[in-house]
């Protein structure tokens, strides 16, 4: 029995991700011309490694294809349903830092927190007949944080891209998105509300409770032992 690892394919990300794992002495590179998506291990024996999309690593951590995998706190929260039953967090990585957040018209001047915002929804519903749209692609994530602020006068606009760009475009009014700098937000009229982000994500290092690990034992805790976590 071996060891499954799964880590981003491609990018910025998989670059950091490789560099973090070397930090700690296990060596992750792809094979052969590095157009292929099967990777090599050097520096720890019994890990095989695999290169999936950030997407991608979710589904097969809950169907335990996987032992472990990395990527996104966001994509996680969002893909995976009851996600703490189905996988555990095994070490924040320190990178691929960004937060979900929820913006409106930088014009709304009178909407800096989540109470105004409750309060514009209403008024909005009770002018035009139909709830205020919110353009995001986190549905699952971003209906449970205004559940539990008691927001309901809302409906949400699926948006896979340039979603700043559909309050310009009067496809929705307001967004929930990933955002890094603010740089996007700010070229398009956009302000955060809310005292803090809906959610903290970074690139996470987690274990898949539903995989086999029988007889993997000794060597999940040599491999977690290497890498400090």
């Amino acid at each position: 029995m071996r060891i499954r690892l799964a880590v981003p394919s491609k990018g910025r990300l998989q670059e950091q991700c490789f560099d973090w794992f070397a930090e700690r002495g296990v060596t992750l590179a792809r094979s052969g011309s590095g157009r292929e998506y099967a990777g090599q291990v050097d520096g720890f024996d019994g890990l095989d490694l695999q290169l999936l999309s950030a997407g991608e690593i979710p589904r097969e951590l809950a169907a335990g294809r996987i032992h472990f995998g990395v990527t996104g706190l966001d994509l996680v929260h969002e893909k995976i349903p009851a996600h703490s039953s189905a996988v555990e967090v095994i070490a924040p990585m320190g990178f691929g830092h960004a937060d979900l957040i929820l913006a409106v018209p930088r014009a709304w001047v009178d909407c800096d927190s989540l109470d105004d915002f409750d309060a514009i929804a209403a008024q909005f519903r009770a002018r035009h007949g139909f709830r205020l749209r919110i353009a995001t692609k986190y549905h699952v994530i971003v209906r449970d944080y205004l559940a539990r602020a008691g927001i309901a006068d809302y409906q949400l606009v699926d948006s896979q891209g340039a979603t700043e760009g559909t309050v310009r475009n009067q496809t929705a009014e307001a967004i929930a998105d990933i955002t890094s700098s603010g740089e996007t937000l700010a070229a398009n009229h956009l302000k955060i509300i809310g005292d803090a982000p809906i959610l903290a994500s970074q690139a996470t290092l987690f274990a898949a409770k539903s995989a086999n690990w029988t007889g993997l034992d000794a060597l999940r805790s040599r491999f977690l032992a290497q890498l400090g976590a």
